[in-house]
């Protein structure tokens, strides 16, 4: 009898040990984006601060030795427009214009820059917390980093799937508040050849 009870309880932990064979560890998730060399994006961008408040889907196509383009694809009145970003040089363009594009508060962070800003943090920001957090049913390694070097304290907290480490949501945060918030809806590393949608 007892013999009978042991296989199933064998099986069943043989089966409960390989559960985990699909999660990176967060050394894994981390080092693959310090290594990235270029990906893409779609995410709704919200905006909740008491004198402004909007919300934008945008697309992001980032380099890490290049610069970087954004989209807009939502609200339609906007759609189209592009932010290019090279370092400290912004720009937007719409229909062959193209116009200087400054920042939108004292935090030298426009809405614009807010996916790039994020994948900047995973590549090169330093690592304040670190922890395993499920967001809905997801799994995913909560980490929250610094990489201002400035006065201001400007945090970025990322959430990624543990199963393949593409980022699901992200905040922004200037001085504790909370300015931008970012659901990802779509991934893609160029490198990898991995995606995950929404």
């Amino acid at each position: 009898m007892r013999k009978w009870v042991c296989v199933p309880m064998m099986t069943l932990c043989l089966l409960l040990a390989g559960c985990g064979k699909d999660e990176a560890s967060p050394e894994d998730l981390r080092l693959r984006w310090q290594e990235m060399t270029a990906c893409t994006m779609e995410a709704v961008v919200v905006c909740q601060q008491e004198d402004l408040e909007w919300e934008a889907t945008l697309r992001c196509d980032y380099a890490a030795d290049g610069p970087c383009t954004v989209e807009v694809l939502s609200p339609e009145h906007i759609a189209g427009v592009k932010a290019v970003i090279d370092g400290r040089e912004r720009r937007l363009e719409y229909e062959g214009a193209v116009l200087d594009a400054g920042v939108l508060s004292r935090e030298n962070i426009s809405p614009a820059e807010c996916l790039p800003y994020l994948v900047d943090a995973l590549r090169m920001g330093w690592l304040l917390e670190e922890n395993e957090e499920a967001w809905g049913d997801v799994p995913c390694l909560r980490m929250t980093l610094e990489q201002s070097g400035t006065q201001t304290e400007v945090l970025s907290t990322i959430w990624l799937r543990l199963d393949d480490g593409t980022p699901l949501r992200g905040e922004l945060s200037v001085d504790g508040e909370n300015i931008l918030t970012v659901e990802f809806t779509s991934f893609l590393f160029y490198d990898t050849i991995e995606s995950q949608g929404a």
